[in-house]
């Protein structure tokens, strides 16, 4: 992968056909050790190529996967009798979370009312 990004980093760049040496340089300015075989087996299957085409016959190869991820379809609409129910049973919960007291203190580990310690 690390020699295919180089590639395309080269390719991009605006070197129209990057050679071992191209991708090796890239790679060592940053410190990353090349695999000399998997580098020349990339640039022989590259050699010759369109990177433009490679890029679009990959991505119809890739629209077969599907998107994934995303979730679930959101939940159906209620019952034209149910909906007022629902509606008022979030309208309770919401009033009872602006109610909640705190007991007046923040202390994480409970203060003097929990009998206090060290901990």
């Amino acid at each position: 992968m690390k020699h295919m990004a180089a590639y395309l980093l080269l390719a991009l760049g605006g070197n129209k056909s990057p050679s071992a040496d191209d991708v090796k340089k890239i790679l060592g300015t940053v410190g990353i050790e090349t695999e000399d075989e998997r580098l020349e087996q990339l640039i022989s299957e590259l050699e010759g190529k369109e990177l433009s085409e490679l890029l679009a016959n990959g991505k119809s190869l890739l629209a077969k996967f599907g998107g994934g991820g995303g979730g679930g379809a959101a939940p159906a609409g209620a019952a034209a009798g149910d909906s007022g129910a629902a509606e008022e049973a979030k309208a309770e919960e919401k009033e009872e979370e602006e109610e909640m007291d705190l007991g007046g203190g923040m202390d994480m580990f409970g203060g003097e009312e929990a009998g206090g310690g060290d901990y």
